[in-house]
């Protein structure tokens, strides 16, 4: 069935089937379709049935509406969004389910915490993720140069609506599962605002709540809290295990106005003291963005305690901005007031997974070699928090201790999926690692390139009618995964891309200009990635006064139909993230990426003619991995014809493929 056919099938009464035949993952992903209006109108009523369809058991006022799709993706943060998005474009038929009115977790305008990863606040350039998660960077640096967290919410919600293989369920709760033999065979899942209970059954399963709610109702193996040091041999392990986790945070946001602006704290307010500031520095100029040092609950539980570590988190967060405007030692915050603060804690830890491997400190570090089947990277320190959070201060306890990862490292599709639940994927800060491999796997960039792989994983295991630990055992099907992710562009650690479909590797390069240590058969080598100063990956040249280009010739003419790039997204300038931060944001270039290639054409040259055609043209550019479709012809040569960048010097080119 093709990707908009399933619109027009009919349904049962008081059911809604979207169950659809994948064709191939190849067929997925040279298409470039997206969901007109009026799709998103016809899958939104579908969604909606009438209130005289079936009642759900036991709740008369409740509409049951049964739903079937290839894979369900519980949890709408980053790693739920990246997953879904690469499990549709891959061929799958997807059901997101978040239970917010918002997609994004603690990267929303509902949280406001911007996102890191590997690259750590841009200290190691070259290793910021690629994939799904750059595109989305990408594009926000591009169209939302203000710097609006409602504007990248609605981007978020724009790439999942407007995907065809998407049905996105919000403000809707996964609360039960059905089981068999130690297979989820579907899940219940209500919204209370539309008054609809959902059915839905999947041979496939991915958990990105971070509380792992999903694989807490299918009985998933879990761990909470710290591990011994003896378990794993952990040195920064504790001594003892226990349940102590890293707490919640609540941000603020505040604005400099024209006049001065008074404050005063609520009595429930903290009542902050010096003392209780040590190791916290507030800033004497600038309180454009809150303190992620503002963490409680850790002691306790962070999922059953929410609504006490709310109110902990707003009472320090009150107090501490009352301080700040009364204590008498930031006279320069006179004109500044309180323009937004967070009513959703952003939750750091809860519940692991065990996976088939556990990621332990020692992996993390390099001590024991890479993995067969890496799929991901990661690179944030190893970041602690003590589980005392804000009232360590007043006893000289520093808010974290880290230790500095020398190289970033990749993540084993192993610790991605369940050890004893046949049919579940997990991504996000659920997935199998000790606490201390954890305090690095935990941020944002890291779990979105989780979720990109696990989303990969389950649609290959979905078209192939393969548990994620068969995907593993099949070792062509384990190559597949990591293949098309390089394709895909997501980042591994030194994994070469090596497809044999891809005929530029068969072709001779060259280009009309070439930069000093850059070469044009750069392009057809196999890695995306530099780090600063090197060109060993990449093509550079000059632009002249008729731009520049790229040519790939055979000695046999090819029938070629589509041809992708990897350009150049300024990767090595470091981090590029959406921050209330003026620090941080100061050191992005809010707009398209000049590096970029911004107008280019594609162009073939027919067998035996010395025309070039234009096969396909591009203006105003912002994005790194481009795939562009046209009708099959045959080949002896394929150039990139540039124009313009989006302001570099240089003409910039990683990667070149063909395909038939």
């Amino acid at each position: 069935m093709k990707r908009r056919d399933f619109l027009a099938a009919s349904t049962a009464v008081g059911t809604y089937s979207m169950f659809v035949k994948v064709d191939s993952l190849e067929a997925a992903n040279n298409t470039s379709v997206t969901n007109s209006a009026d799709d998103i109108r016809r899958e939104l009523e579908k969604v909606a049935p009438p209130r005289d369809r079936k009642p759900a058991a036991d709740e008369a006022h409740m509409t049951l509406v049964e739903l079937g799709c290839d894979v369900l993706v519980a949890g709408g943060g980053m790693s739920g969004v990246c997953a879904a998005l690469a499990a549709a474009r891959n061929g799958a038929r997807v059901v997101l389910v978040q239970d917010r009115s918002r997609l994004g977790g603690n990267a929303s305008s509902e949280i406001k915490m911007h996102i890191v990863g590997a690259d750590n606040h841009g200290s190691r350039p070259g290793w910021r993720e690629g994939g799904i998660l750059e595109e989305l960077r990408l594009e926000n640096a591009a169209t939302n140069p203000q710097r609006s967290w409602e504007v990248w919410d609605l981007l978020l919600y724009d790439k999942v609506i407007s995907e065809p293989n998407i049905t996105l369920l919000l403000d809707s709760t996964l609360y039960a599962v059905e089981m068999k033999d130690g297979t989820i065979t579907s899940v219940n899942v209500r919204c209370d605002k539309t008054e609809h209970i959902y059915r839905i059954t999947a041979p496939l399963y991915i958990d990105c709540t971070g509380d792992a709610r999903l694989g807490l109702e299918a009985g998933a193996e879990m761990r909470w809290g710290k591990e011994s040091r003896s378990e794993h041999q952990e040195p920064l392990a504790p001594k003892d295990g226990n349940r102590e986790t890293l707490g919640s945070s609540i941000l603020f946001t505040a604005r400099k106005h024209d006049k001065p602006m008074p404050y005063k704290g609520p009595a429930w307010a903290r009542k902050i003291k010096p003392e209780n500031l040590k190791s916290r520095p507030i800033s004497s100029t600038s309180w454009e963005y809150g303190y992620w040092w503002i963490e409680w609950g850790g002691l306790g539980d962070t999922i059953r305690d929410n609504e006490r570590i709310r109110f902990e988190l707003l009472g320090i967060v009150l107090g501490v901005w009352d301080y700040v405007k009364n204590s008498g030692k930031y006279p320069n915050s006179a004109n500044w007031a309180l323009e937004w603060v967070g009513m959703v804690p952003g939750k750091r830890e809860a519940r692991r997974m065990l996976g088939d491997h556990i990621l332990t400190q020692q992996d993390l570090m390099g001590v024991n070699g890479d993995f067969e089947d890496a799929v991901s990277i990661g690179g944030w320190n190893l970041d602690e928090h003590p589980s005392i959070g804000f009232d360590g201060g007043e006893k000289n306890i520093p808010p974290y201790v880290t230790i500095r990862l020398s190289e970033v490292y990749n993540i084993p599709y192993r610790s991605l999926y369940s050890k004893n639940v046949n049919n579940l994927l997990m991504a996000g800060r659920n997935i199998s690692a000790s606490h201390v491999a954890f305090t690095s796997t935990r941020v944002m960039a890291t779990c979105a390139c989780q979720g990109q792989a696990a989303g990969t994983a389950a649609a290959i295991c979905a078209k192939n009618k393969l548990s994620p630990r068969e995907l593993y055992q099949n070792k062509d099907r384990l190559n597949e995964l990591q293949q098309t992710l390089l394709r895909d562009d997501q980042t591994i650690k030194n994994l070469k891309a090596n497809d044999p479909k891809d005929l530029a590797q068969k072709a001779k390069v060259k280009a009309s200009v070439t930069a000093e240590e850059s070469a044009p058969e750069n392009v057809i080598n196999g890695f995306t990635r530099d780090l600063p100063k090197q060109m060993k990956n990449r093509w550079a040249g000059k632009m002249g006064d008729k731009g520049a280009w790229l040519e790939l010739a055979w000695d046999q003419p090819q029938t070629v139909s589509q041809v992708q790039l990897i350009l150049d997204s300024g990767m090595t300038r470091g981090q590029l993230t959406l921050t209330s931060s003026d620090g941080q944001a100061a050191k992005q270039i809010h707009a398209p990426q000049p590096e970029l290639l911004k107008d280019y054409k594609i162009e073939g040259r027919k067998a035996g003619s010395k025309e070039w055609t234009v096969l396909a043209e591009i203006k105003d550019n912002i994005h790194r991995l481009r795939r562009h479709n046209f009708d099959a012809v045959k080949l002896d040569a394929v150039r990139v014809n540039i124009s313009a960048t989006n302001g570099d010097e240089l003409a910039r080119v990683y990667e070149v493929r063909c395909y038939a």
